[in-house]
């Protein structure tokens, strides 16, 4: 029941009975009180009572303290003629329910209640808004933007929400989504990472297929160390050619020939071993990539070390009363060759029989790529026979540096120290660029760091004599081999 007053609503509880009862109730003016006074007259014999607020209660306050209210009245709702239920809250306030009415204008000018919405004052979770925009029906000068409901846009697909500190949940921040992860649905709680054999497109809102990638032969970089390894082969070959052409010269035959052959075939098929790390990994070129430069080189490094063996032999066995003598010739050589190389063999072999080297896929080193390549299996054995390798260079150079000062005609020790200078310069540096590349370049600093240690060995030892034997031929002598003297080979 309302009054005159439009600031105030004065509103009366009765029972179903005295409801019964009432034929009518009035509000009176205001006389004496803030309150106005309430006339009710029941249907029997037109009985009149009237109410008014007593003023005196407001003003003791140890009155209203006292006043209790019954622990049925605290909570309860009353239900009206058309069955809707009216909800009272903890502090007696109504927590009605309301719609949300879309007014709409047909066309013939009369108007059409639409409901597009409610507002549920008694949910559990408190105030529950719900509107469907998409019944909304605008008028046709409507041109305005909405207005946004929340204090940020929509996160789109690729980010996900930051919830701000001390603020309402629909308040938040778009986080992009981390390296490797995405978001495929709009204000997502969280980013999500791909399937392994996926990738993160460029907005992270979709995952992709990673592409295959390998050291190619139609890529710059396979082309480049093809034609660097094809180079030196055909250099080799040609040094090789000219020892064969002059195998009788002074030159050619110091030293032992037979381990310039040897050493000159070993690096040549050093060279060749390069191209089993290019291509498309398979089992046979994964379990001969390894095994076969291991074996190939240390060949190589045991021809160079039975080379200065020899050198120091000589020079020990030209003393007058030497019992060295016995030792010079192809024996001592050969038993080197084959003793270092054997370790070699051995080492190896275990190595297939243990954990063999077989085709891999790296899908975490390169991102948006699978990368194809030779898993070593042992990376023991790997290690145990590049180790083994640099101990031999190791001694080589080692007795090289104690010769390097020996007359003329055994210098090559001066050669063979240099050599093995920038061939443990190389394999020392291998290590850790090996280590700090990742995917199909790890396999180009290896063919890399065999071609320039092949080169430095071909260069350092066996083209100096070629220069002698095309370019300086009046020292391709038996006389100048065996002058006595600092300078010269």
């Amino acid at each position: 029941m309302v009054n005159d007053q439009p600031y105030r609503i004065d509103m009366m509880w009765m029972s179903v009975d005295l409801t019964l009862k009432t034929r009518k109730i009035e509000i009176l003016p205001k006389t004496f009180s803030d309150h106005n006074p309430l006339l009710w007259i029941s249907k029997q014999g037109g009985k009149q009572r009237r109410w008014r607020l007593n003023e005196d209660l407001l003003d003791d306050q140890e009155i209203i303290n006292k006043i209790q209210l019954h622990p049925f009245l605290r909570n309860f709702h009353s239900y009206s003629n058309s069955t809707e239920i009216t909800y009272f809250d903890e502090n007696r306030d109504m927590a009605v329910d309301f719609d949300i009415v879309n007014w709409v204008v047909a066309p013939n000018q009369s108007f059409i209640r639409v409901k597009v919405g409610s507002v549920e004052g008694h949910a559990a979770a408190g105030i529950k808004f719900t509107i469907d925009q998409d019944v909304i029906v605008w008028p046709r000068w409507f041109n305005e933007t909405l207005p946004p409901s929340r204090c940020t846009e929509s996160c789109l697909p690729g980010y996900a929400k930051l919830k701000r500190e001390k603020e309402p949940r629909c308040c938040y921040d778009c986080s992009p989504c981390m390296e490797g992860t995405i978001s495929t649905q709009e204000d997502a709680s969280h980013c999500h990472k791909c399937p392994e054999d996926q990738h993160p497109n460029k907005i992270r809102n979709q995952c992709v297929p990673k592409h295959f990638t390998f050291l190619s032969y139609e890529e710059p970089l396979g082309i480049i160390l093809n034609v660097l390894t094809i180079f030196f082969i055909l250099v080799t070959s040609f040094v090789l050619g000219i020892f064969i052409k002059y195998l009788e010269t002074p030159v050619v035959k110091a030293n032992n020939r037979d381990l310039s052959y040897l050493l000159l075939v070993s690096l040549m098929l050093s060279s060749l071993s390069s191209f089993l790390f290019i291509g498309e990994p398979q089992k046979v070129t994964c379990l001969l990539q390894q095994t076969a430069f291991s074996i190939v080189f240390s060949v190589a490094v045991s021809s160079v070390l039975a080379k200065t063996v020899t050198v120091v032999m000589a020079f020990m066995a030209s003393r007058p009363g030497s019992r060295m003598r016995k030792w010079l010739g192809k024996s001592l050589a050969n038993a080197i060759v084959f003793s270092c190389s054997g370790i070699q063999v051995g080492i190896c072999t275990l190595w297939l029989g243990i954990s063999p080297p077989f085709p891999d896929s790296d899908m975490h080193s390169q991102p948006g790529e699978i990368v194809l390549q030779c898993n070593v299996g042992s990376v023991t054995m790997f290690y145990a026979a590049l180790g083994y390798m640099g101990f031999l260079a190791t001694i080589c150079f080692t007795v090289a540096f104690l010769a390097r000062k020996l007359p003329g005609a055994f210098n090559e020790a001066k050669l063979i120290t240099f050599s093995m200078l920038v061939f443990c310069s190389v394999w020392v540096s291998f290590v850790p660029s090996y280590l700090s590349t990742k995917g199909k370049y790890m396999v180009a600093v290896q063919i890399f760091s065999i071609l320039a240690s092949s080169l430095g060995l071909l260069g350092c030892i066996l083209l100096p004599k070629c220069y002698i034997i095309i370019l300086r031929p009046q020292l391709n002598t038996k006389e100048h081999l065996m002058l006595k003297q600092d300078g010269g080979i």
